[in-house]
């Protein structure tokens, strides 16, 4: 959208919030970036630039405002729509690779050359990936100065720097303040403030922060959905929150989450702050707060029998994952039974396999089991049909053995085929793995029962073949149509809890 000069003066000038995170207007009188959204005055349109990303304004020697605070702005939708090589190395980047493995490990996941994707990256995003990888730590740095009481040594490392003094240097360059002068800045240095369902802010080694996100969006499906189908041990809704263990790179966390109409508030407690970024990440595409609901919704709209539902609660999301191999196992254990009867067969497994945590403010207990611990359990302990068990075993083989892969640089379409190959997995089982946690947003559930029972009701095609062409007019969209399909229902995944 960079590149369409007149529109991004038109979204500057209305200060529209919707475009935040689609591109970043750089002055150049000021040499300062914004967001669309700035509150300032806006520039004149012969002073303006736009850029792609935060980290092409850093590397055009412009610095962040101090007022709209644009690296803290939304991610681009783009990278939730797309699966091809740009959208995979940002989702990846995202996840903080470039931090842990490099540029070379970047590529590996991503079956190119490292020349082939700093090209690519360079030509789409004006950045190559180590100044993406960059951009990030620096917003990583600013919330660890702002929000908590850490030295600067422990926040330099716990961003992803290097050394205190490259660190110092970045956070000169991109916020034009050192380090002390960006934690002593009014009301810059406040800690967010904490919210009804979050825990006191005293607890060692939590962190208390906002996640913005597009307008609108409805959480009722969103933590109806995660709350509904909670796993013990796991997941739970704890005075207004909804909160889960996290498998981290480095080590393990705890978040809660808690629905606001301007944010969602979001604590986490980790026992490694090198694990932040990543946490942030997963967190986000959990709840898909990088999506763009207008664009959404308006294509939805168009189908008239589509556009009641729409209006009556605009803003729906899809309920992802913070971890996708445990979503694909979770999936196999609800394969024809009910939601409750899933849960308890996946409480089973977290007692039984998962890894202990200790948490003094709730009843979590678990990690979720990783599948080298779940490839290594006897068959005959699994009390579920023998022809779902071979499901189970010889999906857990796959992902431990790495023949399948579901991580946020997979190939939809690829990995699409190679889950319809395993044994007991059939198009509904694979659509939703790729919707939930592939993050497909155009994958579609003709099968589902809920799905069949909404299209009766509303007088769309009910049978698969004739839902699928009917929906055609809804790609590339699809997986959000299925959440207003869905809502038509009274199961408790469409309701916020209470």
């Amino acid at each position: 959208m960079h590149t369409d000069t007149e529109r991004c003066v038109r979204a500057v000038q209305s200060k529209d919030a919707r475009f935040d995170g689609w591109f970043f207007t750089a002055v150049l009188t000021t040499r300062i970036y914004c967001r669309p959204s700035c509150p300032v005055v806006p520039p004149k349109p012969g002073n303006m630039t736009f850029y792609p990303s935060a980290a092409a304004c850093q590397q055009a020697g412009f610095r962040a405002c101090k007022r709209c605070r644009p690296d803290t702005s939304p991610g681009s939708p783009e990278w939730n729509r797309r699966a091809d090589l740009t959208a995979r190395a940002m989702r990846l980047i995202a996840d903080g690779v470039v931090d842990r493995e490099g540029i070379p490990g970047l590529a590996a996941r991503l079956g190119y050359s490292t020349r082939q994707v700093e090209r690519q990256l360079r030509a789409e995003l004006g950045a190559g990936p180590l100044a993406l990888a960059r951009a990030q730590r620096a917003q990583t740095a600013r919330l660890l100065i702002e929000t908590t009481p850490l030295p600067m040594a422990d926040i330099a490392f716990a961003a992803g720097f290097a050394s205190v003094r490259t660190f110092n240097d970045t956070v000169r360059e991109v916020y034009a303040l050192s380090p002390s002068e960006l934690r002593t800045r009014v009301p810059l240095n406040r800690p967010a403030r904490t919210t009804p369902g979050t825990a006191s802010s005293t607890s060692p080694g939590a962190l208390t922060l906002r996640l913005p996100f597009r307008a609108p969006l409805n959480p009722d499906n969103l933590f109806g959905h995660l709350a509904a189908t909670a796993v013990p041990g796991v997941e739970e809704w704890s005075d207004g929150a909804y909160r889960r263990t996290l498998r981290l790179p480095y080590g393990h966390g705890i978040v809660a989450l808690t629905p606001n109409p301007d944010h969602i508030a979001c604590r986490l407690t980790l026992s490694d702050l090198r694990d932040l970024t990543v946490a942030i990440s997963r967190c986000r595409r959990l709840l898909d707060l990088d999506a763009d609901p207008t664009a959404i919704d308006d294509r939805l709209r168009a189908d008239p029998l589509l556009a009641p539902l729409v209006d009556k609660a605009p803003g729906r999301r899809v309920p992802r994952t913070v971890d996708e191999e445990e979503f694909a196992v979770r999936a196999v254990l609800g394969q024809q039974v009910s939601t409750a009867a899933a849960r308890t067969h996946a409480a089973r497994l977290v007692a039984a396999h998962g890894d202990p945590v200790d948490d003094p403010e709730g009843g979590l207990t678990h990690l979720f089991p990783s599948t080298g611990a779940l490839a290594a359990v006897d068959p005959e302990t699994l009390a579920m049909p023998r022809t779902r068990r071979t499901t189970f075993t010889t999906l857990v083989a796959r992902l431990a053995d790495g023949s399948v892969n579901l991580g946020v640089e997979s190939d939809w379409a690829e990995t699409r085929a190679r889950l319809l190959g395993l044994p007991g997995f059939g198009p509904w089982t694979a659509d939703v793995i790729a919707m939930r946690a592939l993050g497909d947003p155009d994958a579609f559930l003709p099968t589902d029962l809920g799905i069949r029972r909404a299209a009766a009701e509303l007088g769309l095609p009910s049978t698969p073949a004739a839902l699928t062409a009917r929906a055609a007019a809804w790609r590339p969209w699809r997986a959000y149509a299925v959440q207003y399909l869905w809502a038509t229902d009274v199961h408790p995944i469409n309701f916020l809890p209470v």
